[in-house]
């Protein structure tokens, strides 16, 4: 609820209108009242909204460049992570995102807002991405999928580094998912916190809390496109692959002829008992 009137261009709107960024279809989204649209739109740039509570027609198709201006300043941490995510399956795999967020904050909680008069959220946001403009008032960070950045550190892991053709299912400030190369059945996910470490246990409770966050994203995206009959979850043991990750394997009725045992495959002389 802090959608504002506005009578001209918004200023991440016009930074990124000077510097010719937004290329091909776009996309506001929480774009309030609409008025960027408007605006950007009588400029001949090919835009459309969408925003929970004014425009609530979710996109239906991937968006060459997306913006999201003073969004993420209002919400959760777990409802940033949601919209991240989002905007990861939304762009075009080799395209961009802008974030706008707010430095001018003077503290974080709760506010009534100077416009509606309602308790409103408030609170500062970092991300580690791209800083392309950063004042007193805002800073403009620029997002693209994780494996279209090349890193220079842990250049021989795969997953510190993954593959320009690896489609990305979701990704978060945190951690990304990615079909794996040699699945064990239909769409066998891997989610893989960005931090590169050999060991689940090692990680610190905030990107456990990620990966398996994301692992809920993971899955009901599996399911709402490949309708499995059950998954399996399982933290590496002994993988070729030194940085830790998790499977995520969707199961369908009658692909093992015999499913007594389960888990204890893994070992197996195990599996009989």
């Amino acid at each position: 609820m802090t959608a504002k009137e506005r009578e001209t261009l918004s200023f991440p709107a016009k930074f990124l209108l000077n510097k010719s960024l937004l290329i091909g279809d776009v996309l506001d989204l929480g774009c309030g009242f609409g008025k960027d649209v408007e605006f950007l739109k009588a400029k001949e740039i090919n835009i459309n909204g969408y925003d929970k509570y004014y425009f609530p027609k979710y996109p239906t198709k991937k968006i060459d460049t997306i913006i999201c201006f003073y969004m993420l300043n209002v919400l959760m941490q777990e409802e940033q992570a949601t919209v991240l995510m989002q905007l990861s399956q939304l762009v075009k795999p080799t395209r961009k995102v802008y974030f706008a967020v707010r430095r001018d904050l003077q503290y974080e909680g709760f506010r009534k807002h100077k416009v509606h008069q309602k308790q409103t959220y408030q609170c500062n946001v970092k991300l580690a991405y791209k800083s392309i403009l950063k004042n007193e008032n805002c800073e403009i960070y620029e997002y693209k999928h994780f494996n279209q950045t090349k890193r220079k550190e842990n250049l021989t892991y795969p997953f510190c580094n993954p593959d320009l053709e690896r489609a990305l299912i979701v990704e978060s400030a945190t951690a990304l998912a990615m079909f794996d190369k040699f699945p064990v059945s239909n769409e066998h996910a891997l989610i893989i916190p960005k931090k590169h470490c050999t060991d689940y246990f090692d990680l610190t409770f905030r990107e456990q809390s990620a990966c398996m966050f994301m692992l809920n994203t993971v899955k009901e995206t599996l399911k709402e496109k490949f309708n499995p009959d059950g998954f399996n979850i399982s933290e590496t043991a002994g993988q070729t692959v030194p940085h830790v990750h998790i499977h995520l394997i969707p199961r369908y009725k009658g692909d093992v002829k015999e499913p007594r045992g389960g888990v204890r495959g893994v070992i197996p002389e195990k599996k009989n008992y």
